[in-house]
């Protein structure tokens, strides 16, 4: 998620936690623990990693729950040992800290970009992706609870408003649950229709909302993509076929950077020859076809592919002025072709 939203939740969530007469404090504490999971690109760009690298560490070691629970645990004995308000009231710090920490990658694993919440087992990101990077629904109610927590300070009605805007919060999440398994219900029916029950799928919301979805599922051909509305939808997705050059993304599969691409996406990427090059296009985040990553990862070399130092092509700008047709179609139904 944006950094706001990082810094609010776990404002709000350290604040509810630590003692009242330290709720201030807790607030300040929380925002920075809020944060510190994301400037891992502090590490990441001295070492000059190519972009596939820092796209799929970015997220890594410092999301992994087994760091996070570790490091929250060592930051709370530290503290403990210096005394102050943490030596106060220890068990009520130690769960502030922990909370503030830990659910900072949980809650970039509801986003489709991937946390590596496991690492360093050897498994995929998670990507549950039940909410878009930025969302104010989730994000306001913690940002008013914040405030009001900050101005209130230690009164009862600071507590309430902590209380109120994390339950709200927590109630759009779960509404986010809710929303995508009806859009997998209806994109599950458009593919047994299909004969493609047993393709790898998956949905994640439009920008900014948790009405409007998009859907992806990879064929042997290419890939269908389709847009479904809670709102004005009903029935199947309509889900239209796209093409993509598998035989070139199966030449190359086992290059470094593609090998890694795949494990990190789970597979959902296209490819397309473009001037001699081979241009991979992350299928998960973006709107058809202005996807948001998209990397030259190889080039021509007669009948073959010749493996190249990654680049990464210049993010599309169609997709911020193609933002009026998504709040658009929310309310409209999906025309017949």
């Amino acid at each position: 998620m944006d950094s706001l939203t990082q810094i609010v939740l776990g404002g709000a969530l350290a604040a509810a936690v630590a003692p009242p007469q330290h709720r201030r404090a807790a607030l300040l504490a929380g925002v920075a623990l809020g944060t510190l999971p994301d400037l891992d690109w502090l590490v990441l760009l001295p070492l000059g990693l190519d972009p596939v690298d820092n796209m799929t560490w970015h997220r890594g070691p410092s999301h992994s729950l087994f760091v996070l629970i570790a490091l929250a645990a060592l930051m709370w004995a530290a503290f403990k040992r210096l005394g102050g308000r943490v030596a106060e009231s220890p068990v009520r710090w130690f769960w502030a800290i922990q909370l503030a920490l830990v659910t900072h990658p949980l809650l970039d694993a509801l986003t489709v970009y991937g946390t590596q919440l496991w690492w360093p087992l050897p498994v995929s990101p998670t990507m549950w992706s039940t909410l878009f990077i930025i969302d104010l629904a989730y994000t306001l109610p913690l940002l008013v609870a914040c405030v009001l927590a900050w101005r209130r300070r230690d009164g009862r009605g600071s507590q309430r408003a902590l209380v109120l805007g994390l339950a709200l919060s927590s109630l759009y999440v779960g509404w986010s649950f809710v929303a995508k398994a009806q859009v997998d219900r209806a994109a599950d029916q458009a593919l047994a229709a299909m004969g493609l029950q047993d393709a790898p799928r998956f949905s994640v919301p439009t920008p900014f909302n948790t009405l409007l979805w998009q859907v992806v599922a990879m064929t042997p051909d290419g890939y269908l993509t389709g847009q479904y509305s809670l709102v004005a939808d009903a029935g199947p997705v309509r889900l239209d076929p796209r093409p993509s050059d598998v035989q070139a993304m199966a030449s190359v599969r086992d290059f470094p950077a593609v090998a890694r691409l795949r494990w990190f996406n789970h597979g959902f990427m296209s490819a397309r020859e473009v001037d001699g090059q081979l241009v991979l296009s992350d299928l998960r985040m973006g709107l058809e076809p202005d996807f948001t990553f998209r990397f030259v990862v190889a080039e021509r070399d007669g009948d073959s592919w010749r493996a190249v130092a990654p680049t990464q092509a210049p993010w599309p700008t169609d997709t911020i002025r193609r933002l009026p047709e998504v709040w658009h179609r929310i309310g409209s139904p999906e025309p017949t072709p």
